[in-house]
């Protein structure tokens, strides 16, 4: 899988067939073939038109997450943010935006592929996890490093100008969600004191007292989030999720948006407590 900043490679195989599976996944760094025709595969697997509701795990990566409300909110939230910032792009791709635009520019996907690989896989970049009981560097020991430094972000990809705004989307599936959004430092700058963790285990508690016992009790949400997402080791954002009642979304969402910003408010003026977050 890849996030916003790093792809992730792994899998599982037999003991008997460890050496050989690890062999074969050395090589994909060291030598990796990125033929013409399994480019034009893999783009077109990312892009064809399947019946997702009979065979889920054929449907493609992009038409699977234009029905799904999570990844439709967050591009909308990317469509949202600077135009300059590298987080704006379409983080998926379609045949469109692999295939179309970039043979209408003159350049070849394949080509920027390999362009790609060339620049940013460097073995210093890399982080290798192995659980077994044998050896692997011998397998690993030629691929190689050309002391690439890491991709920095520009900052913040919502400015001033991105903030305090609403927007309202229609969902696929029914029933109605709040979400609110703030730009913030990466909690991994501070992963000894956990910010991120502390907040989040405040605002989404359920108990008794807690913002969404409140509203429950109002009979305006059902359910509530709360914590760190989309984080890079530059920018990140935390944002709570509401689940809205019919009432909730139709005569009090502005309520309960509120009381939210009552209950921040009130965790400022109390500052941290020692006891919570040891129990964090």
């Amino acid at each position: 899988f890849t996030s916003s900043e790093h792809t992730n490679y792994y899998f599982d195989v037999n003991p008997d067939s460890f050496e050989e599976a690890l062999d074969r996944f050395a090589q994909f760094f060291i030598k990796p073939l990125m033929s013409a025709d399994a480019t034009m595969r893999e783009i077109k697997a990312v892009d064809s038109v399947p019946l997702s509701f009979l065979f889920p795990r054929l449907y493609p990566e992009n038409q699977k997450n234009l029905l799904s409300d999570v990844w439709r909110l967050n591009q909308l939230r990317k469509h949202l943010s600077s135009e300059d910032h590298p987080y704006h792009k379409f983080s998926t791709g379609n045949w469109e935006t692999l295939e179309v635009q970039p043979k209408a520019k003159g350049l070849d996907t394949r080509h920027e592929l390999i362009k790609f690989y060339n620049e940013h896989y460097s073995s210093n970049l890399m982080h290798l996890v192995v659980y077994s009981k044998g050896l692997v560097e011998n397998k690993f020991q030629d691929i190689r490093n050309t002391d690439r430094n890491r991709f920095r972000f520009p900052g913040q990809p919502c400015t001033s100008e991105h903030l305090q705004i609403l927007v309202r989307a229609v969902p696929i599936k029914q029933g109605h969600k709040l979400r609110i959004g703030w730009p913030i430092t990466p909690s991994i700058h501070h992963y000894k004191e956990a910010p991120g963790r502390y907040i989040s285990h405040l605002i989404g508690h359920e108990s008794e007292g807690s913002l969404f016992y409140i509203l429950k009790t109002l009979g305006w949400a059902t359910s509530l989030a709360a914590g760190e997402g989309d984080w890079t080791l530059d920018y990140s954002f935390f944002e709570v999720t509401v689940d809205l009642t019919d009432s909730g979304h139709a005569e009090h969402m502005q309520d309960v948006v509120g009381l939210l910003f009552k209950y921040i408010n009130l965790l400022q003026q109390s500052g941290a407590s020692k006891w919570i977050f040891d129990e964090v």
